[in-house]
């Protein structure tokens, strides 16, 4: 199995994500500077939480038209597993990988934080591990992470069953515990075809041992199954 991580002037969670992915694969990821133009031979792509580029214009818009941003196009075409986590969600986004925008929390501030998820479907490739656990707790740290999709685009993710995780409370509820106004508490989303997936929450940081947190080991071990 190969996995790239790539990296981004101001991203900097790219060794929380490797050291997430080698200790549930047992392989230490590559890292892969954005000036690159092949991605060919991967089997996961991630793009790291962060600020790219410092977060101006948009969250993610700078990143977007990064040289490497044009083979990530192409193996999303191909069908290569991609994740994409905070900073890397806001790209997915920009490239119009994934549909929908992410707006400033509606408190207006940054936020960190503890918060509760609940996948929405736990028989896809990527979440089929939290089966028995769908409710996880995972940190968030994020400014830009309030996830907005208009009526077309909600009635149409729903319709192709794209809603991957929603913020709730410890009991699962959807209704509450959504930290910064998202659309529905929705916390993440896949593409159509569920090879790629988006979030906002860092389920890297609740891996290790040292995290005093393990909620985020199923997710990985759903991400990485049968790659490779």
């Amino acid at each position: 199995m190969k996995t790239a991580i790539i990296v981004f002037p101001g991203t900097n969670r790219e060794k929380d994500m490797a050291d997430a992915i080698e200790a549930v694969s047992g392989q230490r990821p590559e890292f892969i500077w954005h000036k690159e133009t092949s991605l060919d031979n991967y089997d996961l792509i991630v793009l790291p939480g962060g600020f790219s580029y410092g977060d101006y214009l948009r969250c993610g818009a700078m990143a977007a038209h990064s040289p490497i941003m044009k083979e990530l196009l192409r193996q999303a075409e191909r069908g290569t597993r991609i994740f994409g986590v905070c900073n890397g969600f806001q790209m997915l986004i920009e490239t119009q990988i994934l549909p929908g925008a992410l707006l400033r929390n509606n408190s207006l501030k940054f936020i960190c934080k503890h918060v509760h998820l609940k996948a929405e479907n736990t028989t896809e490739s990527f979440t089929h591990k939290l089966s028995n656990t769908p409710v996880i707790h995972v940190p968030i740290a994020h400014g830009d992470g309030n996830y907005f999709a208009n009526d077309n685009i909600l009635d149409d993710i729903k319709a192709h069953t794209q809603i991957a995780f929603r913020y709730c409370d410890e009991n699962g509820d959807t209704t509450q515990g959504n930290p910064n106004g998202s659309t529905e508490n929705i916390a993440g989303i896949y593409n159509k075809r569920k090879t790629i997936l988006g979030m906002m929450p860092h389920p890297e940081n609740a891996t290790l041992d040292h995290h005093e947190n393990l909620s985020g080991v199923g997710l990985f071990q759903g991400i990485l199954d049968g790659l490779g």
